[in-house]
């Protein structure tokens, strides 16, 4: 089976359980403000990794809701049209917007909800996020690593290991050293583009290496409070080893030093998906 039929099935089979429950939701979207989103069917997985660095462990199974996520980077074009501002190093307005601070990111989310007549998630001056709301949000971590997976359990989504990423995003061995435009490599099994490589992308939670060992196991968030936000998906200037399903980042969530790989940091939003959230 392929992976763009299995993609299709998985969609159709989640929107199937949700109009039973009653549910009012599609397997895709696009935002008013141009953005395509794909419905990511709630489910459980297996977090984490056995053989990747300490802290991927330990291993352990999470239940993730549904939700919709972004099926692209958030673009330059997209960032600036929301923002009035593009940060970003690399100029290519089809390419993910850089240079991006989880402050920014998460003050994106917000404008982009107000922009569609939605309720924005992040409070500016506690950076709380209220998982309530029905606008966008940057997703948890565990969200992350599920549509990322999409339904595999190996290194990579992909059949084959780290010699076939080049088929699927773009790291140190193809990009030229700078980021390119978004959708251009085969996508996961859910649809969506440049979960490896290109840019790291922002997660909701904050970071901590042991987290894993006290994790919640139904849509765990993170740490109540830390110094650092998660970054997962490894970018244009990473090696194969660090564009895995597991592997995790992290920094300050106000970095402004360039120097230590500010311009590879960028973000995708997600969405509650329930009748609310659908417009």
């Amino acid at each position: 089976m392929s992976s763009k039929i299995k993609s299709v099935l998985i969609a159709v089979t989640a929107l199937s359980v949700l109009q039973l429950a009653g549910a009012d939701v599609i397997p895709e979207i696009t935002t008013s403000t141009g953005a395509k989103m794909v419905l990511i069917p709630g489910g459980t997985f297996v977090m984490g990794s056995k053989t990747g660095l300490a802290d991927e462990k330990d291993v352990h199974q999470v239940k993730v809701s549904s939700f919709y996520m972004d099926v692209n980077e958030v673009t330059q074009e997209s960032y600036q049209q929301v923002t009035g501002m593009n940060p970003s190093k690399f100029r290519d307005r089809k390419g993910p917007v850089e240079r991006v601070r989880w402050t920014d990111a998460a003050l994106y989310c917000n404008a982009r909800s107000i922009k569609e007549g939605l309720q924005p998630c992040y409070n500016p001056a506690t950076w709380k996020c209220d998982f309530s709301k029905n606008g966008y949000r940057l997703p948890t971590e565990a969200e992350w690593e599920y549509a990322c997976r999409a339904n595999s359990s190996s290194d990579y989504y992909f059949d084959g290991e780290a010699a076939q990423l080049g088929r699927y995003g773009w790291f140190r061995n193809n990009s030229d050293e700078k980021v390119h435009p978004a959708g251009k490599k085969k996508p996961n099994a859910f649809g969506l583009y440049d979960m490896y490589g290109n840019v790291n992308e922002w997660c909701n939670d904050f970071y901590a290496a042991d987290y894993y060992l006290k994790s919640l196991t139904d849509n765990p968030r993170g740490p109540a409070a830390g110094s650092k936000r998660v970054l997962r998906g490894g970018s244009w200037s990473d090696r194969a080893k660090n564009c895995r399903s597991a592997r995790r980042f992290s920094d300050a969530p106000t970095t402004a030093d360039i120097c230590q790989g500010y311009d590879t940091y960028g973000f995708r939003c997600v969405r509650n998906a329930n009748q609310e959230t659908v417009k």
